[in-house]
């Protein structure tokens, strides 16, 4: 990630307990085949493949953004992506669900909206916008 000093990805001891999660169901889909519990099977075979589909997700895309004096590289499923700060606008959206406040972060270019939340990006997103204005303010000088 040479010339983009600050990333954000999901802290590490997370992933990692997503993935003994992932085993310690691996460990439970094994008991229950050889329990002969077809449905129990099933569920807990779901459950840990989502798990780890969640823990590979965390593992491989990082960092999910980073950010430099050229500009901002984020990582999604589809590939990377990185943007100019003039190309880049940034914001926050607030939104409550379940009596809760969500803060996200919306990265927009042209016709993409990338969305990085708390977990994603390891940090509080308003803590991210502020270096991402420090940034592009440097830069745009």
């Amino acid at each position: 990630m040479d010339n983009y000093p600050t990333s954000w990805a999901p802290q590490q001891n997370v992933v990692v307990v997503a993935w003994g999660i992932t085993l310690a169901l691996l460990v439970g889909v094994l008991w229950l085949a050889i329990g002969g519990d077809v449905g129990g099977t099933i569920l807990t075979g779901v459950a840990m493949l989502s798990t780890g589909a969640l823990a590979l997700h965390g593992t491989l895309l990082r960092p999910r953004l980073a950010a430099g004096p050229g500009g901002i590289l984020a990582r999604t499923v589809g590939g990377a992506h990185r943007y100019s700060w003039t190309e880049a606008r940034f914001r926050l959206r607030m939104t409550r669900r379940l009596g809760r406040d969500n803060v996200t972060l919306e990265v927009e270019s042209g016709d993409h909206l990338l969305v990085f939340g708390r977990i994603d990006l390891g940090e509080d997103p308003r803590d991210v916008l502020d270096v991402l204005t420090a940034f592009k303010g440097q830069a745009l000088s």
